[in-house]
């Protein structure tokens, strides 16, 4: 199954916004752990998905959360 990337961003008065956008809203990435920097003042927060494609992928973000996210298709690989 391909790996996607999500990286969201928004400013700092929408962090709010960002995470209450997933309540109620049906998607496997609720409940578990994602990397963000909204503590450090950056306002990003990144899902490793496993999806069959882009759409996929933007299907299991809410609205908000869709618009202001980039989708990047990656590979694992062993840095020598």
């Amino acid at each position: 199954m391909p790996r996607f990337l999500v990286h969201h961003r928004h400013e700092p008065h929408q962090c709010g916004i960002a995470f209450a956008a997933f309540k109620g809203y049906e998607s496997p990435l609720r409940h578990r752990p994602a990397l963000a920097s909204c503590v450090d003042g950056d306002h990003g927060i990144w899902w490793a998905v496993e999806a069959a494609g882009e759409e996929d992928v933007r299907r299991q973000l809410p609205f908000f959360v869709a618009q202001h996210s980039t989708v990047t298709r990656v590979t694992e690989v062993v840095i020598p």
